[in-house]
């Protein structure tokens, strides 16, 4: 190890080492033996406060091994980084060296500058091991999560080693943490990433990668067998109740599982598959792996949701028109208005387009193209008969749009730009949206009544309606669902739900539509029981706006 005072010169100070005594960072001029060790020449001031006798041999021979590379070369000057002190005391450098002419012993000398960057490398390390850490639990954060697989997978010892990563997703955790607050939900997560980091086998590493999510790297010699044995003992974590304070709280979760051979892997799309799983997860009630299948439905469920976004934007989406009869007069009372969109490829039914919708947002700006399209076609339809046509157009308005949209400024925007009164409006609700949140549902309702818009209740009985909300709420029509119409005349129990639905109907004073008619039989018996209106292949299946204006034109001349 070289002494910084063994080579000092005994010659009087000269005109460059006053220069060096000037610059404001540590700086000397050395000279490089043969050997390739150095020695100190002339150091300022700063050069000597640091001290170097206690960086150890080690890290001097790092500086050493720099200096002699450089000396080899030809560039007059270089720069690079050089640590010295060790792990736990050392301090960081950017180094310079610059070439000097030959020394009087025809040595290699070098301007050695080092600026002492380690107060910014440490911040630097700090602000790094922030942004990939879990601030509440320590853990690894989504970032760092991916950052720690990646080097994992880079071992040799992984090479083509098969390797899991489990997505976990707390059940019930939104409700949960609404009930107990904040800071009890923070001191449950970090009781949950406790069980979870202690029932881990050695090698494998946890991750907290969303608000309620965690994620497990795992090595695997036995594919699933071993991953399902993973999934056994993080249930495992759960089977006794969390305790908060007084509080002894029960959690579960669902667990997806995406197992991957290594070799040019995206862990990115690992992590997306085992969330793919996951998702199934939550359905199933069981741990899901992935399987490719599955994610080339997801990804065609994505490109179907993009584009229904552009055909919602294109104004490409139509409605259809399904008569609503009034069972004692055979009258047409109105229409329902169903979306249909005719795809490039072929017709898309709504049972396969309304649900992404519904899982994307895309329900609330088709939900009120919904309703605006429908007030500009009773609209249009008095154009035509030169006077108000006397229908209503009923327009179903999803759980979901109700929760996020303003459902009652969307109807009052479209009653102003069609001019049509409100009554011929009916936003048909189910029974979900109603009864899961009552008392922003009667908020809805009371500003949709204030439009005189009027307000039915869709598949009425398939649902768990609260039967004390039902009294409150200010509705108009309660639709029986087809399920208890299509064996009417063949099954009494059938009959007999459907004349106590009549009666709770009669007993609140609310119509009732019956929805499914298929044949002139059921017709007669539900109109027997009271039912007011009907709807069904037996009267019409949903048709255009042109066709629909024809259907009533014909019914209402008979």
């Amino acid at each position: 190890m070289p002494d910084p005072e063994a080579g000092y010169s005994a010659r009087e100070e000269s005109y460059s080492d006053r220069l060096l005594d000037a610059l404001p960072i540590a700086a000397a001029v050395v000279e490089l033996h043969a050997d390739g060790h150095f020695d100190v020449v002339s150091p300022n001031d700063h050069f000597r406060d640091l001290d170097l006798q206690t960086t150890g041999t080690q890290h001097f021979a790092e500086l050493t091994t720099l200096l002699k590379m450089f000396a080899s070369g030809d560039v007059p000057t270089a720069q690079f980084t050089w640590r010295g002190g060790g792990d736990v005391a050392g301090r960081d450098y950017d180094v310079t060296a610059a070439r000097l002419p030959r020394g009087e012993k025809d040595l290699d000398l070098v301007v050695l500058s080092l600026l002492d960057r380690t107060n910014q490398v440490r911040t630097e390390r700090n602000l790094r091991r922030e942004m990939v850490s879990d601030a509440l639990t320590g853990l690894p954060n989504r970032s760092g999560f991916e950052d720690a697989v990646d080097k994992m997978l880079k071992r040799p010892a992984m090479q083509k080693q098969e390797f899991a990563i489990l997505a976990i997703d707390l059940a019930r955790f939104s409700r949960i943490n609404e009930a107990i607050g904040p800071l009890a939900g923070d001191e449950l997560l970090i009781t949950v990433a406790r069980r979870l980091q202690s029932n881990l086998r050695a090698g494998d590493f946890l991750a907290r990668t969303g608000g309620d999510e965690f994620s497990i790297f795992a090595k695997v010699a036995n594919g699933r067998v071993d991953v399902r044995e993973i999934a056994r003992r993080v249930r495992g974590c759960f089977d006794n109740p969390c305790r908060l304070s007084e509080l002894q709280i029960s959690i579960d979760c669902a667990i997806g599982c995406a197992i991957q051979r290594n070799g040019d892997v995206d862990v990115d799309n690992v992590m997306r598959h085992a969330q793919i799983a996951m998702k199934r997860a939550k359905q199933t009630d069981r741990t899901e792996i992935y399987e490719p299948q599955v994610g080339t439905v997801t990804k065609d469920r994505f490109s179907l949701e993009t584009q229904l976004r552009e055909a919602i934007e294109n104004d490409e989406l139509t409605l259809a028109f399904q008569p609503l009869v009034e069972l004692k007069t055979g009258r047409v009372a109105g229409f329902e208005a169903l979306a249909r969109w005719d795809h490039k490829d072929g017709a898309i039914a709504p049972v396969d387009f309304i649900p992404i919708a519904e899982d994307s947002g895309l329900i609330v700006p088709l939900g009120r193209w919904a309703i605006e399209t429908a007030a500009k076609t009773l609209a249009e339809w008095d154009r035509k008969l030169g006077h108000e046509i006397p229908v209503y157009v009923g327009v179903n308005v999803s759980a979901i749009q109700l929760a996020r949209d303003d459902v009652a400024e969307v109807v009052r925007r479209a009653l102003a730009s069609s001019g049509i009164a409100g009554d011929r409006l009916m936003l048909e609700l189910t029974e979900s949206a109603i009864i899961g949140d009552p008392d922003r549902a009667m908020a809805v309702l009371a500003e949709l009544k204030s439009l005189k818009a009027r307000v039915a209740m869709d598949d009425f009985g398939t649902g768990y309606s609260n039967l004390a909300y039902l009294q409150r709420l200010p509705i108009d029509v309660l639709k029986i669902d087809q399920s208890f119409v299509s064996g009417l005349t063949d099954d009494q129990d059938q009959a007999a739900i459907l004349r106590t639905i009549q009666g709770l109907a009669d007993s609140l004073d609310m119509e009732t539509t019956a929805e499914g008619i298929e044949c002139k039989e059921i017709a007669r018996a539900l109109s027997l029981l009271g039912c007011t209106y009907g709807q069904g292949f037996y009267y019409s299946k949903p048709i255009s706006a042109d066709k629909a204006f024809t259907y009533w034109k014909l019914s209402s001349s008979n």
